[in-house]
């Protein structure tokens, strides 16, 4: 993992290289890394993470199914590892974002390897690196998506090229579920609001764009601001938004004391006009080079009209996308009216303004973000739990990063230090990398009711931490006794090639048809080491319709607390060391 030897742990410190988007610039990304810990004198990083847009594209067919215009289709630097011709330096791990290879990542949704020492999180995981628990969330915020199954399945539609993406509650339910301390959160989208706990009148003079967005809450994902509530990291690092922006969130006691509210300050709500006259967008310096991905082509895209069923049993019509001049795909979720913040009954760990969202949309969120009723005796009615002691952290930094370009501000080097209560006696490098028992136990408890590919499933209801607590507990006592005692924790070395690489193509650029989908042995391996029925796993039928299917800069200093250590600047992002 970037060491040439084995060397001990100073002060029990995790070395993590931190990057924004990678928009498929391994050589550069790796480089930059390397420069860096020259530069500050290590030898190395014990990982690597990668906040989202990394592109694994395999081969020209994996290209139909990332979301971007066809004119910007570029294979990157990520063929040459995934052939072999290349091995990353360093453990990289990365979760997915808005612009992906997604039939690649489709194959390994509990998380897997993409190519030697690449690990993609899945959609939705948590992970350790010797002492540093992780914990990951893929995809961006789009709430007429958030309670949909994962139906999409290739060959994708150009909707479902974009529905993949978007986060679905199914998985947020499950990171919310955990009773113990992470270090590290990181997601693609910021968390809903984490503007409003650091220097967001900066933030609005560099990027004007963002604070209408932002003062009316649209800006962001409200799963990943529950997660960030419920979790409370040490950190929490994002991407996304291409700007560096660092914000400190006071989480308060486990009794409700003071917090940061991650809302507009109380003289910024109250105004209504003016605001933009102070806080005027300064123009940014524009890269001639640059190619600007998140543009989106001008082709009229098709409208969908979706119905869904509110709890009285009445169809409200939800347009799938309503804007055909809309251009910017990576701030799509912020043109779509979501619901606000919404109540729900885990109040003791979200904080968010009054919601003014007609009851028939209401209706349609989960049950856990229902408005908290007095009814505790109902039928529909939700058991809730204290607050985990175990969950004991008070203060996250926050940190989001910029895309791999020259004088961009996209990469961070800092010694962590675990607080999470690890039992890890290691004390030299490289760290194991492992699966987290209590993540495998509840992976366990979902399997049962997991459906992939059904867009008429429907996704079983939050029955609230109460009702899955017991059974959680009674999985890890499973997972102790059959993948802890018999030595599975560690995450195994088990790459191997799915789709054809460029090389197996002869470098072939047809882009007429999107790949077959297949099985990886990785996901196989892994649910079958938990007993778990495994949806991905296809068919000789299946495959066979799969196979036939076309589908249509400088790295700068962060002051955010003590903790947070200071970065090395670098000229720029290292496009020559290829």
């Amino acid at each position: 993992m970037g060491s040439s030897g084995p060397s001990l742990v100073t002060k029990g410190q995790v070395r993590v290289a931190i990057e924004g988007c990678g928009h498929g610039t391994l050589h550069s990304i790796y480089a930059s890394v390397e420069k860096s810990c020259e530069l500050k004198g290590w030898d190395g990083v014990d990982v690597l993470i990668i906040g989202g847009d990394f592109q694994a594209v395999r081969n020209p067919s994996d290209l139909l199914t990332m979301a971007v215009p066809a004119k910007y289709r570029a294979l990157g630097d990520f063929p040459s590892y995934y052939s072999g011709a290349r091995k990353a330096p360093y453990l990289t791990l990365f979760v997915g974002g808005n612009h992906e290879a997604s039939s690649h990542l489709f194959e390994l949704y509990y998380g897997g390897w993409v190519a030697p020492n690449i690990y993609y999180l899945g959609a939705a995981n948590v992970v350790w690196v010797g002492p540093l628990r992780i914990a990951g969330m893929s995809g961006i915020w789009k709430g007429h998506d958030y309670r949909e199954p994962h139906h999409e399945r290739l060959p994708y539609s150009p909707n479902d090229v974009r529905s993949i993406y978007h986060v679905r509650e199914w998985d947020t339910r499950k990171l919310l579920l955990l009773r113990s301390q992470v270090d590290v959160g990181v997601s693609h989208d910021w968390p809903q609001g984490i503007e409003w706990a650091g220097d967001w009148q900066k933030l609005f003079r560099d990027k004007g764009h963002f604070e209408p967005d932002a003062r009316s809450g649209q800006l962001g994902s409200v799963a990943a601001k529950q997660v960030l509530k419920r979790l409370r990291p040490k950190y929490w690092y994002s991407a996304h938004l291409h700007c560096k922006y660092a914000a400190v969130v006071e989480h308060g006691d486990q009794d409700g004391g003071q917090a940061t509210a991650l809302e507009p300050p109380r003289e910024v709500e109250e105004t209504t006009a003016g605001v933009k006259d102070t806080y005027t967008a300064e123009p940014l310096a524009t890269n001639s080079e640059e190619i600007d991905i998140d543009l989106d082509d001008l082709e009229e895209r098709p409208v969908e009209v979706e119905q869904q069923a509110t709890s009285n049993g009445a169809q409200v019509d939800v347009p799938t996308e309503t804007n055909k001049e809309e251009i910017n795909i990576d701030l799509e979720e912020l043109n779509h009216q979501e619901p606000p913040a919404p109540s729900e009954d885990r109040s003791n760990y979200l904080d968010h303004k009054p919601s003014t969202v007609a009851e028939e949309l209401r209706a349609q969120l989960p049950e856990s973000f229902r408005r908290k009723t007095n009814d505790t005796n109902g039928a529909g009615a939700i058991e809730t739990l204290p607050f985990p002691e175990a969950i004991h952290n008070r203060t996250t930094n926050f940190l989001a990063l910029d895309k791999c370009l020259p004088h961009r501000k996209f990469l961070q080097l800092s010694d962590v230090s675990p607080i999470s209560g690890s039992k890890s006696v290691q004390q030299e490098r490289p760290f194991k990398f492992t699966y987290d028992k209590e993540w495998l136990a509840i992976n366990r408890v979902f399997a049962k009711d997991f459906v992939v590919g059904d867009e008429k499933a429907r996704v079983p209801r939050d029955q609230g931490e109460a009702h899955y607590r017991a059974q959680i507990d009674q999985e890890e006592t499973w997972v102790e006794l059959n993948v802890v005692v018999k030595n599975k924790l560690e995450v195994p070395q088990n790459f191997t090639e799915t789709a054809p690489s460029m090389n197996a193509q002869n470098g072939s650029q047809n882009q007429q048809q999107q790949p077959m989908e297949y099985t990886n042995s990785q996901t196989s391996t892994y649910c079958a080491m938990l007993e778990i029925s495994n949806p991905f796993h296809l068919t000789t039928e299946a495959d066979g319709e799969a196979e036939a299917g076309v589908g249509g800069t400088a790295v700068e200093e962060v002051t955010q607390g003590e903790e947070v250590d200071l970065d090395i600047d670098i000229p720029e992002c290292l496009w020559d060391r290829k």
